[in-house]
């Protein structure tokens, strides 16, 4: 683990990655690696992990309504991060 000035450069990158993904607009789930994924409300690394494996096997998401076949991932937190995530 890297610290500059008392701070986990792990905690650094992923606040930056959460600010570009918010300045920027929607995360696309059919390209986005796990770090980019962690940070659409809900997703930790586990479910990141989950997605990342749901599309390798389907050939990426065709909706974003899809997500409720990744397990771990139900109605309600699809609807939580609708305006996060896009397939584009």
């Amino acid at each position: 683990m890297y610290v500059y000035k008392g701070v986990c450069m792990h905690k650094l990158i992923f606040s930056f990655l959460l600010l570009v993904s918010i300045a920027f607009g929607a995360i696309n789930i059919n390209k986005a690696n796990s770090a980019q994924l962690q940070t659409i409300n809900g997703i930790g690394p586990t479910k990141a992990a989950a997605i990342i494996k749901y599309r390798k096997t389907h050939g990426g998401f065709k909706s974003v309504d899809e997500l409720v076949n990744v397990k771990g991932i139900g109605p309600k937190t699809v609807l939580k991060m609708k305006k996060q995530v896009s397939i584009r």
